[in-house]
């Protein structure tokens, strides 16, 4: 099952490159399937099937793996705009709302997703839910010396909060920009993700919540047909 796995994530990344052009500046999400997709950008400028291109990071992870394969990068702060930005998703909802962070990389992956002009999700089936956070926990991630302060209003919200902790550390997950991370689950799922992703952003102490809404342009499904893994375009509910 994961040889299937990850033949599937490979299929939806490589669908996910060809949509890229010469000249682009393209956005280069995080994560496992993120990873091959970037893989599969560097083999084509190594090729010269592919010139032109200005990467742009959504984490310290894909930054050097794009370095490695000698992707040009720019920040977001030397560009004046993205033409695709491709991600993953931890979760994905028939509205193509989303839950992304876990790999607490989700304001850098919000900020390169908000900028580009066409915004593409790269998915095993696995990812594909009826209700966001009946099965993954959404992410927050907040301010170190607020973190016992949003807990408690994430509380008053209906939310389970937990301050996510690190495997191979002692003490809590350190994100990109220094911050700490709550992982929430609401009783029931998540009935309403564009007043939950603003409700919970305006909470004193949080930098940015894992909700991504109304801001996916397709959805890109790996997927197994007869053992034979591919790759389908979802369709917007």
């Amino acid at each position: 099952m994961a040889d299937l796995q990850d033949r599937m994530k490979q299929a939806v990344a490589e669908a996910a490159v060809q949509q890229i052009r010469n000249g682009m500046v393209v956005g280069l999400g995080s994560g496992s399937t993120a990873a091959l997709m970037i893989q599969g950008l560097g083999a084509k400028l190594k090729s010269g099937e592919l010139k032109d291109i200005t990467g742009v990071t959504t984490s310290f992870q894909g930054e050097v793996l794009a370095a490695e394969l000698g992707i040009p990068l720019k920040s977001l702060n030397a560009i004046s705009r993205i033409d695709l930005a491709i991600d993953g998703a931890d979760e994905v909802d028939p509205d193509f709302q989303l839950i992304k962070g876990g790999g607490a990389c989700h304001v850098q992956e919000k900020l390169v997703a908000r900028r580009a002009d066409r915004f593409v999700v790269v998915v095993d089936a696995s990812k594909l839910v009826e209700r966001l956070n009946l099965g993954f926990l959404l992410p927050v991630e907040v301010l170190p010396g607020a973190w016992r302060q949003v807990q408690a209003e994430l509380g008053e919200l209906g939310g389970d909060a937990q301050l996510r902790m690190a495997v191979r550390k002692a003490g809590p997950v350190v994100t990109d920009q220094g911050n700490l991370v709550l992982d929430v689950r609401f009783a029931g799922g998540i009935a309403d993700p564009v007043g939950l992703e603003q409700t919970i952003n305006n909470l004193p102490g949080v930098l940015e919540n894992g909700l991504f809404v109304n801001i996916t342009d397709q959805v890109l499904v790996g997927d197994v047909v007869d053992g034979v893994p591919g790759v389908r375009e979802l369709e917007r509910r």
